[in-house]
């Protein structure tokens, strides 16, 4: 069986549901069924169910669903009513902010209102859904870990569409909806302020962006690689290290000389995630309200070429 494990399989167990904790907690807000998938099982865990709601991931659903039809609606009158259109063009499709003229006030509907309208919708589903995950870790005596994670990503999220318009006086610095919109925005953010490659917050942020792609990678190739010898049972291994971890171990002290622990390596790899979204943020927040150009400020300090 253990020769039955490589890169492709995985052996999916079944066995009854498992159903989560019932005891001293709230059951009136959890689904009741729970069903295997296979499709699921080759990706992570097989099981579909049981769903816990409750008020926080009512409100963001509502919100989150409300966004969505609000910007589809906003698409559907582009196109006419016509759904050939519709979908021909939803890639070009886009909701835009206010324009320069209107500062933070609220715009006629038609101007950017409705892009005002789906951002407070957007900015509840993603809050409340915040949340909803600290209070389900405090609820199942969890750290708070994904909770910070998310809190990064969510940091970004709010310089480009909150924080960053505020400080600049005005919603049309703020990120469309749309998807060749925004990568248009992207393009010109970076063209207007000078080259964003030469932000060193924006460097940082791809260092621990690929960082975060290498560790990832690394480590789950080493854990695919001593699932044979019982390695994915990972809390098992930082308990009571085993062959799994010593093998592991061994190869990476031969390979490159250091290893992680089977705990260190997800401090490692939380950390560079966690930082790809939080320097980020930091360099998009200095931008065009501390630094207007970031091509001369870098040949101000030395790491640019004078003209």
């Amino acid at each position: 069986m253990a020769e039955y494990q490589n890169i492709f399989t995985q052996v999916q167990v079944r066995g009854a549901p498992e159903m989560g904790m019932t005891e001293e907690v709230e059951l009136s807000n959890r689904t009741t069924g729970a069903s295997f998938s296979n499709l699921a099982g080759w990706l992570g865990n097989a099981q579909l169910g049981p769903v816990y709601l409750g008020t926080m991931g009512v409100i963001s659903l509502i919100a989150g669903v409300a966004w969505f039809v609000t910007v589809g609606l906003w698409y559907w009158n582009l196109a006419g009513y016509n759904p050939a259109v519709f979908l021909r063009d939803l890639f070009w499709f886009s909701l835009e902010p206010p324009a320069e003229e209107y500062g933070l006030g609220f715009a006629p509907l038609a101007e950017g209102g409705v892009w005002i309208i789906a951002s407070f919708f957007l900015l509840v589903s993603v809050c409340a859904w915040w949340v909803r995950t600290y209070l389900r870790a405090q609820a199942l005596g969890m750290g708070k870990h994904v909770s910070w994670a998310f809190a990064s990503a969510i940091w970004l999220f709010l310089v480009l569409g909150l924080f960053r318009p505020i400080l600049m006086g005005s919603w049309s610095h703020a990120v469309p909806y749309g998807i060749f919109s925004h990568l248009d925005w992207t393009n010109n953010f970076s063209l207007q302020y000078g080259n964003l490659f030469y932000n060193p917050f924006h460097a940082l942020s791809i260092v621990f962006l690929y960082g975060s792609a290498l560790l990832f990678a690394m480590h789950g190739a080493t854990i695919l690689a001593v699932s044979r010898f019982g390695g994915d049972r990972e809390l098992e291994q930082i308990a009571d290290r085993g062959t799994a971890s010593e093998r592991a171990a061994l190869f990476w002290r031969w390979t490159m000389g250091f290893n992680a622990t089977m705990e260190g390596i997800h401090r490692w790899a939380w950390w560079f995630a966690v930082l790809v979204t939080l320097t980020g943020g930091i360099g998009i927040l200095l931008t065009g309200t501390v630094v207007d150009n970031w091509y001369v400020w870098a040949q101000e300090h030395g790491y640019a070429p004078l003209d």
